[in-house]
């Protein structure tokens, strides 16, 4: 019965080809905005989550502050510094923090031969690499040996890389740090992220917080980063984290100015915000498009039922059922819809191919290799939005054609000029 519906359809149609041509050519339109501006949502979202998550998975940074509240007989006002003590307890005390160290930052002249550049030397433990994503591209990272022999070894951003070594290589080289000669370990790719602190990541070193006490004095870290086990208990582990500070150091566990913490977490529902209703901006648009193409789908069915009257009346009159009507008509306009979709899904295609990438992160942060642009690529998740969106506006652009075919009178459609 369906394949002999489809069939009776297919012929209807052909009928008027121009006709049916031009309307399938609104869907194709359709289809192909619904297309692209799906993939161009999700790519959005991809990159700026990825440049969002480089600044470290669930991480949270520690800035020293003063006490607003007395307790345990000291007065308020009193400045709160962090010590290898208090990440110690944090690592004792607290379950949910998987990784904790000071971090020590210093602006350092920064020498190889004669080239020169001052930037941020940044002293820290093996596990901040994890916890930040400062991930090698050449090299490696600062290992827990390097940290315990107090080696004067040091890893590079891509920016001071680049401004040290040009193009050459920079691995077992020796820079100097401040008058001191430190051994390069490794070095790091251009890293595209949203936040940062102190200063980029591409324009920092790093050293281990033993070697920067050979620099500066490093009792006293600048501030303190940890990792949660679980991103979505960030807070319950601040919490936490600031009641282990706060016995230790003799201030109230609520007092929230002794320092302050602010964890990936926290900005997720910006990052989503933006992006989430972007891609459901497009999503409408699209689905806009393509709702004008239905508009025609629809018109060009119910000049179809003015001029198949008397069929009707004849079909009903030999006992076909209104159920038969209805099928037969809702049929039509999905062969039309489903017809124009796959042309426009294949155009999509063309289309995502011939534009390649577009810019967005690329040209802020000088990155050419187009990780942080557009990509517009029909993704399977893409096309399925696609097909159902379609399906949908081809069932409702035949729905009301279909109904009033339905509905006729087989005696008043027989005698109908």
């Amino acid at each position: 019965m369906l394949k002999e519906i489809l069939r009776q359809s297919w012929q209807a149609l052909m009928r008027s080809p121009s006709r049916s041509l031009l309307t399938m050519l609104g869907i194709v339109w359709g289809i192909v905005a619904v297309a692209l501006l799906v993939a161009y949502g999700s790519s959005f979202r991809s990159v700026l989550v990825a440049a969002f998550d480089a600044f470290g998975q669930s991480v949270v940074i520690c800035w020293p502050g003063q006490t607003s509240e007395q307790a345990g007989g000291e007065r308020a006002g009193r400045p709160v510094r962090f010590e290898q003590a208090d990440v110690a307890a944090i690592l004792n005390e607290v379950p949910l923090v998987k990784y904790a160290c000071l971090e020590t930052v210093q602006w350092k002249s920064i020498t190889y031969q004669d080239r020169l550049t001052n930037n941020p030397v940044r002293g820290v433990c093996p596990e901040y690499g994890e916890m930040r994503n400062e991930v090698p591209s050449n090299g490696r990272w600062i290992t827990a040996e390097d940290m315990i022999e107090r080696r004067r070894v040091v890893f590079l951003g891509n920016a001071v890389k680049k401004k040290l070594f040009s193009g050459r290589q920079a691995i077992g080289e020796t820079v100097t740090i401040a008058g001191m000669r430190f051994t390069v370990i490794g070095e790091m790719d251009k890293k595209i992220q949203m936040s940062n602190y102190f200063n980029s990541d591409d324009e920092s070193v790093w050293i281990p917080y033993s070697a920067a006490g050979d620099l500066w004095n490093n009792r006293y870290g600048s501030v303190l980063v940890f990792e949660t086990a679980y991103p979505k208990l960030e807070q319950a582990a601040i919490r936490q984290a600031r009641a282990a500070i706060a016995k230790r150091q003799n201030f109230s566990p609520t007092d929230e100015r002794a320092f302050q913490a602010f964890g990936r977490e926290q900005f997720r529902p910006v990052i989503d915000g933006i992006t989430i209703g972007l891609q459901t901006l497009l999503l409408f648009i699209g689905i806009l498009t393509l709702g004008i193409g239905g508009v025609g789908v629809m018109n060009i069915m119910l000049v179809s039922v003015d001029e198949r009257i008397r069929e009707i009346g004849l079909r009903r009159a030999l006992g076909a059922k209104k159920w038969h009507i209805r099928a037969q008509f809702l049929s039509e306009a999905l062969v039309i819809t489903l017809a124009g979709g796959a042309a426009g899904v294949a155009l999509a295609h063309l289309l995502s191919m011939a534009i390649g990438t577009l810019p967005l992160l690329g040209p802020l942060y000088e990155d050419t290799s187009g990780r942080a642009d557009i990509h517009l690529v029909i993704s399977p998740e893409t096309l399925a939005v696609t097909i159902a969106v379609l399906v949908l506006v081809g069932t409702l652009s035949g729905l009301a054609p279909a109904l009033r075919a339905s509905r006729l009178d087989p005696a008043q459609a027989l005698r109908y000029e």
